[in-house]
């Protein structure tokens, strides 16, 4: 093999934390093709006297262990949803505020990009820290290597305070939402439809269904001093065999976003109370995740933020160490309502504070 082999892209993790954004972000890596990006994050933490680094699959691990009292865990993937003519990146500046512009900037390499610029640099901390690079969290559950990771070397995840890098608007936001994915079926009875009389038609049996949903207000529960927004809508309609047959099936794809007061089979429930006459097929369910904001270590982390923590409407990470027994919030640059977007950026003033706020609190300044 050469001496320069450019098939790993290389990383500087002494530059700044946005040109490391730009970077990471300039490295395309929607699910599925992580490889490339954690090759270059494990090169480029590699060497570090301070960091005990472990690879498995495309998960990058990289710890102290200083036999400091108390462990944190500062978790980000690195996959992002697919291209849409927004790589490579660039930068804007949009009413006095300059962003950086590009898949992946919010969601959530902008986070990734602060574990890369602090892990090196933070060589004394006051607590040990886990700084964890994982792969697979914009696909199905059961791709998430977190889960991978729980079941075969649940080590590597224990800690007594956990961040996500998800997009928070650099606050910090509590716990997070349940998410539970169905198929709603109906059935009929095929014909043709120049005598449709002697079939039954099923995609007109989910008017109701539609309605329903159309009509459906969501609630707004308070868990542990935080309002959680629910949301229940269709995100998917299939059915029809030909243009002159009547339909015998018809589904319909519904996401639930419930409130952490519930679970996953209590979320279940309610759909089935809600839907009685159709064949319910749960796709995917992720349990929400309580604010956790009573711990020790998140408050001392609230104080060095400075700021009153939210809620997270969305599913994230966060859950997986809830379910751990690990208190977890989520903490990082750009607009949540921007992930995944077409218009994905990311304001750069974020990503820098973010740093900053990690860097006091871990150095205990």
């Amino acid at each position: 093999m050469p001496v320069n082999d450019v098939s790993t892209p290389v990383l500087d993790l002494s530059a700044d934390v946005v040109a490391i954004t730009r970077a990471i972000c300039d490295i395309e890596s929607v699910s599925g093709n992580e490889t490339p990006l954690a090759d270059a994050i494990a090169t480029a933490l590699a060497g570090y006297a301070h960091l005990e680094v472990i690879r498995d699959g495309d998960t990058i691990v990289a710890r102290t262990n200083l036999g400091r009292d108390k462990r944190v865990v500062i978790a980000g993937h690195i996959d992002t949803v697919p291209l849409k003519d927004n790589l490579p990146t660039r930068f804007e500046t949009e009413d006095g505020v300059d962003y950086l512009w590009g898949r992946g900037t919010v969601d959530m390499k902008g986070g990734v990009a602060v574990q890369l610029a602090l892990a090196p640099e933070l060589t004394d901390p006051v607590v040990d820290i886990t700084w964890l690079f994982y792969d697979g969290e914009e696909v199905s559950s059961d791709k998430n290597s977190l889960g991978r990771l729980a079941r075969n070397s649940p080590e590597l995840l224990e800690g007594d305070f956990a961040i996500l890098g998800e997009p928070s608007n650099a606050s910090v936001e509590g716990g997070c939402n349940g998410t539970l994915r169905v198929e709603l079926r109906a059935f009929g009875q095929r014909a043709h439809s120049a005598r449709s009389w002697v079939g039954d038609n099923a995609i007109h049996k989910v008017g109701p269904l539609l309605d329903r949903l159309a009509a459906y207000e969501p609630r707004s529960v308070e868990v542990e001093g935080l309002v959680y927004r629910e949301g229940l809508n269709a995100v998917g309609i299939t059915g029809g065999v030909a243009g002159n047959v009547i339909p015998d099936e018809v589904m319909v794809h519904v996401n639930y976003r419930f409130a952490p007061s519930r679970t996953a089979a209590e979320a279940i429930e309610h759909l089935r109370e809600l839907f009685p006459e159709y064949e319910l097929t749960v796709v995917d369910q992720a349990e929400g995740a309580r604010p956790g904001l009573d711990a020790e270590l998140a408050q001392q982390f609230l104080a060095a933020v400075g700021a009153e923590a939210k809620p997270k409407y969305g599913w994230t990470d966060v859950a997986r160490f809830s379910a751990l027994g690990i208190p977890a919030v989520n903490f990082g640059p750009g607009n949540p309502l921007l992930a995944h977007h077409d218009q994905e950026r990311v304001p750069v003033d974020e990503i820098t504070e973010c740093a900053r706020a990690l860097r006091t609190w871990l150095n205990g300044r």
